[in-house]
């Protein structure tokens, strides 16, 4: 297993890291691991149109048009 170095770390920073840390329940060196796990081996977001693209046909469109309103429809509380 490799070491990793910061240099220059805003002091801010490193009192949030140890916050943070401490809100988890850890080292701020374990929440430090965490962290990068969590932000480099997360699987990459699916782009929108990807994800539009892949969801099913489920009809036509005209299955998803409201109805004409009439007196009576708009009347819902009455």
């Amino acid at each position: 297993m490799a070491d990793l170095l910061v240099r220059g770390v805003d002091d801010a920073l490193v009192q949030a890291l140890k916050q943070r840390a401490g809100a988890h329940g850890r080292s701020a060196e374990a929440e430090h691991r965490a962290i990068l796990a969590a932000a480099l081996l997360m699987p990459p977001r699916q782009k929108l149109a990807e994800l539009l693209a892949s969801m099913p046909d489920v009809g036509s469109d005209a299955d998803f048009q409201r109805p004409a309103q009439t007196a009576e429809a708009a009347d819902v509380f009455g």
